[in-house]
């Protein structure tokens, strides 16, 4: 599939999580979901990452937002990723890949002239009825949270009108 366009519906999911149990899109319908999709737990820019949208989770709760990172790691890795950080983020396990592909997320890449499949480095910020408003994608991570938490406040903010 090709990457989530913004104003189109967002895939519907459920996945294995961190802390045991199940994640679900539609369980958060009438909150905003920021989803950000990530290579590899315990890797330097994934942990930034993760460690970065943590550090923010109570300002996106107060903007009406959950944050979910998603890999194709194990719940195991999850658990110990978000342990090892003392992470506050739900950590999404898509082993079989499948949501990553209906997010459009899961490429081929290439490093030094080999070519792979891997995770792109997306976010989707998504409204209380399921719809993608903003896409990130190639994200780069220095000040990537702040400006999703600044978007999410602005979706808050139009919501309420």
């Amino acid at each position: 599939m090709a990457n989530l366009k913004e104003g189109a519906a967002a895939p519907e999911f459920t996945l294995p999580r961190d802390g045991g149990g199940t994640v679900s899109l539609a369980q958060f319908r009438g909150k905003s979901v920021v989803l950000f999709f990530y290579p590899k737990d315990d890797t330097s820019g994934c942990t930034m990452e993760s460690i970065a949208f943590s550090s923010l989770v109570d300002e996106f709760a107060a903007a009406g937002a959950v944050v979910i990172g998603m890999s194709p790691d194990s719940v195991k890795k999850h658990d110990k990723f978000a342990k090892k950080y003392d992470l506050s983020v739900v950590l999404a396990a898509d082993e079989e890949k499948a949501v990553l592909n209906d997010y459009g997320v899961w490429v081929e890449k290439s490093m030094y002239g080999r070519r792979y499949m891997g995770v792109e480095r997306t976010t989707v910020l998504i409204d209380a009825n399921g719809i993608a408003r903003r896409v990130w994608e190639k994200v780069k991570v220095p000040g990537h949270a702040e400006e999703v938490l600044a978007a999410a406040k602005s979706l808050a903010e139009s919501a309420e009108k």
